[in-house]
């Protein structure tokens, strides 16, 4: 039996799930997990690289060691976040992660060099002050570019620390506002304008592409030998790949963020769209998924952390259903990116500052459920869709009062049943790789492995 193995890393853990083919269906085994945060550094956010690198070859020596050694490796992680390397191929540290303020204070300027409307008309992708070509241009400002020899971006350059290779992945590459939608390609006048210098990228690869074989040090920790192959190294477009998606379904993939949208063959990039903040980031055979990003189950996240975790995510599931009120407010006001306290940033959204939890927590549900309700409505404006379902995907599907929420707020049929969306679509991508499959191929494979149930209101 051959495997094939999945990294899939987000913005709190991180796990190495192994995938084979039994009578026609996916096996999925998770096999090591790791946590992952950011880190706080005088008010300055960044990613220990070491750390991911360190874990990611501790899973793969782990797989070797039971047995399982696969034949191909696919590293998928959040989008945005990068790492530069110097002519010595060496970090420029720190690495940054999106939730850092420092992109706030470049904006105006940002305007002036390339006005939004034209970024957008362009590469189709949303307006945040994290995207990648804003972040890149604070690395000019401060002077880190001028060092900078290469640019990966997170999965790329822990498929680099493995192979020695370095390629640049398309689906994640979108999510840089610095890919033009028309060509697939990157966009020079983009980087023109914001002083980025071109020869720091390289060539645009699909997923299902090879990367390489590991170096002759990773053999040597692991055990064995592998391929790694790019798999749509953007979370969010491996959970989208695996979603058995139809022309009338919109998808929700659920986690830290919740990405709702549904998928193109061509970019939207119409005044509607622009004007509601809609994204044509990059998927699998050159689709498009058009989504809006909501701030997902990071406000859960957070409530329970600055708790110390006294609650289990059911507590407080259990909690926000006995509270007798809420109030709705805006899921993604800037207040919630990063505050030090979650409990009192929604408290002040909700203009209530001595809410209850159980209050705070309802709250966060309702206005979820609201936030997706509007996004539904705006992709079948946009899109000239009509919609009848709603698939819902990642860890945050298991959530049935989000879910309930989901169903009562958009008014459509809510289906779920696939939690490990994103491993399953970078599994997919390296058995796409390995046996000459199609995406339609692939999906069908998905359909008959996992069954999606209906969440009822």
């Amino acid at each position: 039996m051959g495997y094939y193995l999945a990294v899939d890393i987000g913005a709190s853990s991180g796990r190495h799930i192994l995938g084979s083919i039994e009578d026609g269906r996916l096996k999925l085994e998770e096999i090591y997990r790791f946590e992952n945060n950011y880190v706080n550094d005088k008010g300055s956010l960044f990613w220990d690289t070491k750390h991911l690198r360190k874990e990611v070859m501790a899973g793969l020596r782990h797989a070797g060691e039971i047995g399982k050694a696969p034949d191909t490796v696919g590293i998928d992680t959040w989008g945005v976040d990068y790492v530069l390397l110097d002519g010595e191929q060496k970090v420029l540290s720190p690495v940054y992660a999106y939730r850092d303020s420092r992109t706030a204070n470049v904006q105006g300027e940002a305007e002036r060099r390339m006005p939004f409307q034209e970024l957008y008309r362009r590469t189709g992708i949303q307006k945040q002050a994290f995207n990648t070509v804003y972040q890149l241009f604070c690395d000019g400002i401060s002077g880190r570019l001028a060092n900078a020899k290469h640019f990966l971006m997170i999965p790329e350059y822990l498929a680099y620390t493995l192979t020695g290779k370095m390629v640049n992945e398309y689906t994640n590459a979108t999510t840089t506002s610095m890919v033009n939608a028309a060509s697939g390609q990157w966009d020079p006048e983009i980087m023109k304008a914001f002083d980025i210098p071109q020869d720091i990228f390289g060539e645009l690869k699909m997923p299902g592409t090879l990367v390489g074989r590991f170096t002759e040090e990773m053999k040597n920790y692991a055990g064995y030998d592998a391929e790694v192959v790019l798999a749509p190294s953007h979370d969010t477009a491996a959970a989208v790949a695996a979603c058995p998606l139809t022309e009338s379904s919109i998808y929700i993939s659920s986690g830290t963020w919740s990405l709702i949208g549904t998928e193109n063959t061509q970019p939207i990039i119409s005044g509607a769209s622009r004007k509601y903040n809609f994204t044509n980031e990059g998927g699998v055979e050159h689709r498009f998924r058009y989504l809006k990003n909501i701030m997902g189950t990071w406000l859960f996240q957070n409530i329970r952390r600055e708790l110390d975790k006294k609650y289990s995510y059911q507590d407080m599931i259990r909690m926000a259903q006995e509270a007798e009120s809420y109030t709705e407010f805006d899921v993604n006001d800037d207040m919630l990116v990063a505050p030090e306290s979650m409990i009192s940033a929604i408290r002040a959204l909700m203009e209530k500052p001595e809410a209850p939890l159980g209050e705070v927590l309802n709250s966060a549900y309702h206005s979820l459920g609201r936030a997706y309700g509007e996004a539904a409505r705006q992709i079948e404006e946009t899109t000239g869709k009509t919609i009848d379902r709603i698939i819902i995907v990642g860890g945050g599907s298991q959530d049935q009062y989000l879910n309930r929420m989901t169903a009562e707020y958009t008014g459509k049929r809510v289906l779920t049943g696939l939690k490990e969306a994103t491993a399953t679509g970078n599994l997919m991508a390296q058995i796409m790789y390995r046996n000459g499959m199609d995406l339609k191929q692939a999906r069908q494979i998905i359909s008959e492995t996992f069954e999606m149930k209906e969440e009822q209101e």
